[in-house]
């Protein structure tokens, strides 16, 4: 295989994620001439079948945050486990001082949670599900407070196979 059949595949890997701007935040440094602006922004990539990743990126464009961003996003995917197009179970995520809860839905209900959340629902291929960001809603603890819960799902098949049983005698 050639240099350039191999660049060709992975810029092909690179396309099957989706990317979102979760939040901007402008910073400043006040210094002897003025002010000196900053930006941080969060992103959310995902590939709509179960993988999605974070990550936050500084730098002092705008457009360079959010590449920097979705770079620390693709080196921090999580495998997702799905049921159709909710999630296994009901979860409570936690980071910091937020808690967001999720709630698997029936087909038709559509994704019901605030904009951060929903973000990193949509690019995980999530499609029904309730949410309730509880306490605070500090858009970076909100997104880790979501990763968490989603990282703790567990499939029933996990659930019987830790418990030495079968997925019928569980249910």
């Amino acid at each position: 295989m050639s240099v350039g059949q191999q660049r060709g595949s992975f810029q092909q890997e690179e396309t099957e994620f989706e990317d979102r701007v979760i939040h901007i935040n402008r910073c400043a440094k006040v210094v002897k001439g003025g002010r000196r602006f900053s930006f941080a922004a969060i992103v959310v990539v995902g590939d709509r079948k179960g993988q999605v990743g974070v990550g936050l990126g500084k730098a002092g464009e705008v457009p360079e945050a959010i590449k920097k961003a979705g770079k620390q996003a693709k080196k921090n995917l999580i495998k997702v486990p799905l049921e159709g197009t909710s999630i296994p179970h009901e979860i409570l995520g936690h980071f910091g001082a937020s808690r967001v809860l999720m709630k698997p839905a029936p087909e038709g209900t559509g994704i019901i949670a605030s904009s951060s959340v929903r973000a990193i629902l949509e690019v995980a291929g999530i499609k029904n599900i309730l949410t309730k960001s509880i306490r605070r809603d500090n858009p970076h603890n909100v997104v880790r407070a979501t990763l968490d819960g989603l990282k703790n799902l567990r499939t029933f098949g996990e659930i019987a196979q830790g418990r030495g049983k079968t997925v019928a005698e569980i249910l």
